[in-house]
Parts: structure tokens; C-alpha cells; sequence
């Protein structure tokens, strides 16, 4: 996946993404296309509050610097709050190709007396942009 970088002077219409006093504006933005490599798993909150968690793989570029032709990957943690988003998320299978958009989100806590992070994506909106192979190979 390529991705391009566009620059354009801030103009009124940006409103929020200006910084204090009209200095650069700050994005938090995330676009992911990848495959869905854990299913989605609702989870209750001990607020009460409802999310559903998955995680979504995505090739890395190679790097002809290093010379290496193996192919790596990113393994991103994703979760949303959104209920439609929750909803389509649970349709989803392992091996699906998905797109998801949102922010990063770092949380911190405590692990075993030591306090830990984690950085994931809050996903706002998402999509199946393909099922699994072998789940249209099953429905055929």
C-alpha cells in the first residue's frame, strides 16, 4: 500500500484542526485495509459500557535497504464503541479483508504491579471490503 502525503495551507474550513492560535494543525488519522486475523469479541465493561475488539493485519512495505524479500506485517489492535460498527464487526471472519478508519488511542495499565501501554486504533467508521477465500469457497 502506497501512501501520499498532501500538504495544503490550513484555511477556515479546518476550524478544529487548528492549533492555538493558528499554528500547524495536529492529526490524529488512521486508514487501515487489511485482513481481519482475530474475530471480533464483545466486551463488557465493568461501566457497563459495551465494545468489541479485533485485530487487523497489514502488510509492511519491503524495505530494499535491508535487503530483505521476506514480507512483514503489522498486527494492530483495533476496538470501537460505534454500535453499528459493533455490529458488522461480529459478521465478520477471520481472513476477511477489511477497511478501517479512526484514530491511535494509547492506554496505559497495570500488569502484574508494572504499569504497561498499549497503542490501538479507536475505530470510528469500518467495512468488509472482501470475504475470506475460503469462506466464498465454502458458499459456492
Amino acid at each position: 500500500m502506497t501512501v501520499a502525503r498532501v500538504e495544503k495551507e490550513p484555511s477556515p474550513d479546518d476550524g478544529e484542526r487548528m492549533g492555538p492560535a493558528g499554528g500547524l494543525a495536529t492529526v490524529n488519522e488512521v486508514r487501515l485495509i487489511g485482513r481481519l486475523s482475530l474475530a471480533a469479541e464483545e466486551k463488557e465493561l465493568p461501566s457497563g459500557d459495551q465494545l468489541t475488539a479485533f485485530r487487523v493485519v497489514v502488510n509492511r512495505p519491503r524495505d530494499k535497504r535491508r535487503g530483505s524479500s521476506r514480507v512483514q506485517i503489522d498486527a494492530l489492535e483495533c476496538h470501537t464503541w460505534v454500535a453499528r460498527v459493533r455490529r458488522a464487526a461480529m459478521t465478520w471472519q477471520v481472513g476477511d479483508v477489511i477497511e478501517v478508519n479512526g484514530s491511535l488511542r494509547r492506554r496505559f495499565f497495570k500488569t502484574g504491579g508494572r504499569l504497561q501501554s498499549m497503542t490501538e486504533v479507536e475505530v470510528s467508521s469500518a467495512r468488509r471490503v472482501s470475504r475470506a477465500a475460503a469462506a466464498t469457497r465454502q458458499a459456492s
